[in-house]
């Protein structure tokens, strides 16, 4: 399998992850646990199991390379409690939504901030994929509109967090073409971890009930989906481009949708049910359509150099 197949399976490997372990949060901070040191504890345990795998990679880093790993730890950390923070003052429906933005959030950076361009098809992959998230996290009716018509310090929380998040997905897909992907991939979560042990007694009260259920909690989000989520992300995104990241998170919904139905009994609606479609067809979109223009692209482009 070519290396940048492997890339993008293995991203949406990443992103199911993250949306299957979303029931699994959301039950160890019902109540057992504040969100901030609920996080810390994961990172904390997730920089414990990398600094065990990689520490020969570890021990090899240079200033360089600790320099662009603490920059992209420190996006994800923002994004982490820019989140966690602003769920608690908005809806949850908002929340997902305005999260979900960081998928059009890296090309725009990307066109403002470095002068990129993106194709037809990627931009169609993108609105595809905005629109989906939508119908997906926002209910249909009235009231929905109403609630979208006030903006609340939780809305511009969650939307720095969009930001935050956008941001490390640059960050980082710039830092692994430059340094070896287990280095920064330590190092952003090692980072996030500091900066959560600092921050949780700050903005919260922490406490935490060591019961079964958040126990399997934290070794799960700590093991798969933190240490072994990013260091796949900083190994694939050698081999994708920011903006096909981006889209590949924002099946993360969807696969939450997914895992809800057959854990919860939560039926997935129609509105919603057009909203993970869309989002499914924003990626093949992006993937299929948009990869095969630019091979073709390339090709051209490697044809002229051989005529000239």
């Amino acid at each position: 399998m070519p290396r940048a197949l492997k890339a993008h399976v293995l991203l949406v490997l990443v992103t199911f992850v993250w949306g299957a372990t979303f029931v699994v949060i959301k039950n160890a901070v019902a109540q057992d646990a504040t969100p901030l040191l609920f996080n810390f504890i994961r990172m904390t345990l997730a920089t414990l199991a990398l600094g065990t795998l990689f520490y020969r990679d570890i021990a090899r880093i240079r200033r360089p390379a600790l320099v662009a790993g603490v920059l992209t730890g420190l996006w994800l950390w923002l994004g982490y409690e820019f989140q966690t923070t602003g769920i608690r003052l908005t809806t949850a429906s908002k929340s997902a939504f305005i999260t979900g933005i960081s998928v059009i959030l890296v090309p725009l950076f990307l066109i403002l901030f470095w002068g990129r361009k993106i194709g037809l098809w990627t931009a169609l992959g993108v609105l595809a994929a905005m629109v989906g998230l939508f119908l997906l996290t926002v209910p249909a009716g009235e009231g929905a509109w109403a609630n979208w018509a006030s903006v609340n310090r939780g809305d511009l929380l969650t939307l720095a967090c969009a930001v935050s998040f956008g941001f490390q997905i640059i960050f980082l897909g710039r830092a692994t073409e430059k340094y070896p992907f287990a280095q920064i991939g330590f190092l952003q979560v090692a980072t996030a971890a500091v900066l959560m042990g600092i921050a949780a007694p700050i903005l919260e009260r922490p406490h935490i009930v060591w019961t079964s259920r958040v126990g399997w909690a934290i070794v799960i989000t700590g093991i798969l989906g933190t240490a072994a989520a990013f260091t796949i992300q900083a190994w694939a995104q050698q081999f994708t481009s920011p903006t096909h990241t981006a889209l590949i998170f924002s099946l993360e919904p969807v696969f939450a949708w997914i895992t809800s139905y057959f854990v919860l009994g939560e039926r997935l609606g129609y509105r919603a049910g057009a909203g993970a479609l869309l989002i499914l067809a924003g990626v093949l979109i992006s993937e299929l359509l948009g990869s095969a223009a630019n091979a073709a692209k390339e090709e051209r482009g490697l044809l002229q150099q051989a005529k000239t």
